[in-house]
C-alpha cells in the first residue's frame, strides 16, 4: 500500500509539471497594452471576451448593474473583472492621478461596477485573485465615477485603448459592443522628471559633467527646482567632473543665477568664462538675455563676440540684434545691412530681409 501511495504521488506530482500551455479560456483574447505619459508607464493587462453574437445582451446582462453576488467565493457582493478570466490589472510606474484623485505607483486590480448613467471604476490593492469572486472593499485603494459613452459602431473583442494624450495625461477606456468607460489618468511630469534626475546622477551618468549639465539646464528652462539645480551646476562646472572648461556650464550656472535674481553673479562668470566660448556659443547665450529682456547685458556680449569676431555674418547680426534690443534700430539696420552678403544660406539671406524690412519700419526685429 506505502509503494502505491508513493506511486501514485509521483503520478500527481508529473502531471503538476506537464500541463502545456494552451489557448485563453473560453475563446477569450489575453491582451496587454500600455502608454507612456511623460515619464510615467502605465500598463494594463486584460482578457478580451467576445460579443459573439449578443448585441444588445452585454451591458445590463452578461455585465450586470452594480454590485452583485457571483455565488462563488467569499465575496458576497462583487463587481464586475473589467475583462474575462483572472483580474484585470493596470500598472503604474509612478505616483499619478485618475480623474483628479491621487494613486500611488503600483499595480492594481481593475474592477467596474457598470452603471448606464454613472459606472464606478475601482482600484484594488489585491491584484492577484483570480476575477472578482474574492473582492473586498477593503481593499480599495480607490474608487472613481465615470460616464459610458455610446458608440455607433461595435467593437466584437473587448479592448483597453489611450486617447487624448498630451505631455502629461491621457484617457484609458474600456471599448466592448456599443460602450466605451473612460478614465482619465494624469501625471505630475515636474515632479516625476526631477525625481529620476535626482536617480540617475547617483549612477554612472553622474560621473560626466554632461548628465548635471542637463538636469541643471532643464531646470533652467523649466524655471523649477532652481536651488538643486544651482548645485547641480557647481557640480558641472566643477573640475571633478571635467565640465570647467565647457562654456556651456557656466552659460547654464549663469542661466540660474539670473533666474535666482542674482545678475552681478551671473554677469561676472559669464565675462570670465568666455575663453571658452565659441564664437556661437556667445551668440546664442546673448540671444537668451534677449528673450528674457535683458537688453543691456545681450548687447555688451554681442560688442564683445564681434570685438573677438569682427566682419562675420553671426557678430553682425549678433550685433544687430543687440542693437534692435535696446531700440536703436538705426545702427541695428547698419549691421543687418553689412551682414546681408555674407548669408551662409537662402535660409539665413531671407532671415536678414526679414529684420531688414522690420528695422525699416521703425521695429525690434528678436
Amino acid at each position: 500500500m506505502r509503494a502505491f501511495l508513493i506511486t501514485l504521488c509521483l503520478f500527481i506530482s508529473t502531471l503538476s509539471f506537464s500541463q502545456l500551455t494552451t489557448t485563453a479560456s473560453g475563446g477569450n483574447k489575453k491582451a496587454v497594452v500600455g502608454e507612456r505619459i511623460g515619464l510615467t508607464d502605465v500598463t494594463i493587462h486584460y482578457d478580451r471576451p467576445g460579443v459573439k453574437g449578443r448585441e444588445g445582451k452585454i451591458w445590463g446582462e452578461l455585465v450586470p448593474v452594480g454590485f452583485t453576488n457571483l455565488g462563488f467565493g467569499s465575496a458576497k457582493s462583487s463587481p464586475w473583472r473589467a475583462g474575462a478570466n483572472e483580474n484585470t490589472t493596470i500598472t503604474f510606474s509612478t505616483d499619478v492621478q485618475v480623474e483628479n484623485n491621487e494613486l500611488p505607483a503600483g499595480t492594481y486590480g481593475l474592477f467596474m461596477a457598470y452603471d448606464p448613467n454613472e459606472t464606478t471604476v475601482i482600484f484594488s490593492k489585491n491584484s492577484t485573485s483570480w476575477g472578482s469572486y474574492y473582492y473586498d472593499e477593503k481593499e480599495d485603494a480607490l474608487r472613481i465615477k465615470v460616464k459610458p459613452v455610446k458608440a455607433d459602431q461595435s467593437t466584437e473583442w473587448l479592448k483597453y485603448e489611450f486617447t487624448n494624450q498630451t505631455d502629461s495625461s491621457a484617457t484609458a477606456q474600456l471599448v466592448w459592443e456599443k460602450l466605451s468607460i473612460p478614465f482619465r489618468i494624469q501625471t505630475d511630469v515636474t515632479k516625476n522628471q526631477i525625481a529620476s534626475f535626482r536617480k540617475e546622477l547617483r549612477s554612472d551618468k553622474g560621473f560626466n559633467w554632461l548628465g548635471w549639465n542637463q538636469a541643471a539646464q532643464w531646470c533652467a528652462q523649466h524655471k523649477v527646482n532652481l536651488e538643486e539645480a544651482l548645485l547641480w551646476a557647481d557640480s558641472a562646472t566643477s573640475q571633478t567632473f571635467g565640465g570647467n572648461t565647457q562654456f556651456a556650464t557656466y552659460a547654464t550656472k549663469a542661466q540660474i543665477l539670473s533666474l535666482l535674481g542674482r545678475d552681478d553673479e551671473a554677469t561676472a562668470l559669464i565675462r570670465n568664462s568666455m575663453q571658452y566660448a565659441s564664437m556661437q556659443d556667445i551668440h546664442f547665450y546673448a540671444r537668451q538675455l534677449v528673450a528674457a529682456k535683458k537688453a543691456k547685458e545681450a548687447l555688451e556680449l554681442f560688442k564683445a563676440n564681434y570685438t573677438k569676431y569682427p566682419k562675420q555674418f553671426t557678430t553682425l547680426m549678433g550685433m544687430a540684434r543687440g542693437y534692435s534690443a535696446m531700440g536703436d534700430y538705426k545702427t541695428a539696420l547698419k549691421y543687418a545691412q553689412q551682414a546681408q552678403p555674407l548669408a551662409p544660406d537662402n535660409m539665413n539671406k531671407q532671415g536678414v530681409e526679414a529684420a531688414i524690412s522690420k528695422l525699416k519700419e521703425g521695429k525690434d526685429m528678436n
